[in-house]
């Protein structure tokens, strides 16, 4: 499907969207947030809900508006100094917001989460109620990393991948990925106006980030993986370009659009297969992985050769081929203990080898989301 179909076909129809908004693009050459910028682009949002579209912004800045404020010159990379920059900058970050969406009517409502507020089941549902219920009192919910008291390990890595988790979450329609560049870029300079598959589309990047943001091209294009394989639509596109926001939501072709998968995830699979992250790894052999991937079939106990991780029932593994390839992601019956008790054998063994009868899967084919597989 070339650009121009899929954009008339799907974009112009959305009617949820998700926009990202980067540090850089937030803010001036001094570092400090553009608050006629802000106000643009909450026009822009305005516009967009008055067609009937929900929109959901995950806006990035706390940081970079702290560092203003600080008269910081970098980025800093000290856990404690980015979370007191961060408390400073968030406050001055949605009080522009609240200002630029005033005069058009539409109240703000500002979500600080951390990587453990998507891992939980119950967290996870209660934060898309929760946007569900600002969309219907018109309220704008403006989504950002809560800086203040994420450390390494539970953080996202970069809003670009918030951005993406949300999308899946409110199962939205489109994600739109504003910042400084025009779109992905192919090797002779030129823009690529439509990429088929986000993932081999990292043998283009360069591996560029601005000095005040967290990320660069490499999350946006792990933001659309994630968005497309889920089944939706990922756009990346230079957020400077006038009314790119209306623009890109009438069909204008403007930056680089991800072209979705086939199959589109329901909410739960894409909590299972693109959301919650795994506790461990189960490896299969060949009968079994062709068993889930052409059978739709559970995973059998039989089938699994090797076991990493410590894991609880319930919780979620990755599942992988001989080769090392990723099958899919599933919630599992067994702890990774009972696991290693288990594997190679037959379900009829449970009783003995664990003291009970339990399940005769190990993970149930509605508990697993296979990944589109790629050599």
């Amino acid at each position: 499907m070339p650009s121009s179909a899929l954009r008339q076909s799907v974009v112009t129809r959305a009617k949820r969207v998700v926009v990202k908004l980067g540090t850089q693009l937030l803010t001036d050459e001094s570092g400090r947030l553009d608050p006629a910028y802000v106000r643009e682009i909450a026009r822009q949002c305005a516009a967009l809900i008055a067609r009937g579209i929900d929109v959901t912004v995950v806006s990035s800045g706390a940081v970079g508006v702290g560092c203003g404020e600080l008269n910081l010159v970098e980025r800093p990379c000290d856990v404690g100094q980015m979370q007191a920059v961060a408390a400073v900058g968030q406050s001055g970050l949605m009080s522009r917001w609240h200002e630029a969406f005033k005069p058009h009517g539409h109240e703000v409502a500002q979500m600080l989460l951390t990587r453990a507020d998507f891992d939980d089941r119950q967290r996870y549902l209660n934060i898309r109620n929760c946007i569900g219920e600002l969309h219907t009192l018109a309220a704008v919910p403006i989504i950002n990393e809560n800086d203040t008291v994420s450390v390494e390990e539970i953080r996202f890595g970069d809003n670009d991948v918030l951005a993406a988790l949300v999308t899946n979450l409110l199962r939205a329609d489109l994600l739109i990925v504003l910042s400084v560049v025009d779109g992905l870029k192919g090797l002779d300079g030129n823009v690529i106006e439509i990429v088929h598959d986000a993932l081999d589309a990292r043998a283009m990047v360069v591996g560029e980030k601005s000095p005040l943001g967290s990320g660069g091209m490499e999350t946006k294009l792990e933001a659309a993986r994630l968005v497309t394989d889920a089944g939706e639509v990922a756009i990346i596109a230079n957020g400077r370009e006038p009314d790119i926001l209306t623009r890109l939501l009438d069909g204008e072709n403007f930056g680089t659009v991800f072209v979705p998968a086939q199959r589109k995830l329901d909410s739960r699979q894409r909590w299972i297969g693109m959301t919650v992250r795994p506790a461990g790894t189960l490896t299969v052999d060949d009968g079994a992985a062709r068993a889930l991937t052409q059978g739709g079939k559970s995973l059998l106990a039989s089938g699994i050769t090797e076991i990493t991780g410590r894991f609880e029932t319930g919780d979620a593994v990755i599942v992988r081929d001989q080769r090392g390839r990723e099958i899919g992601r599933g919630l599992t019956n067994y702890n990774s203990r009972e696991c290693r008790l288990v594997m190679g054998r037959k379900s009829n063994e449970f009783g003995e080898l664990l003291g009970r009868r339990a399940y005769d899967e190990v993970i149930h084919r509605d508990n697993l989301v296979l990944t589109l597989l790629r050599d």
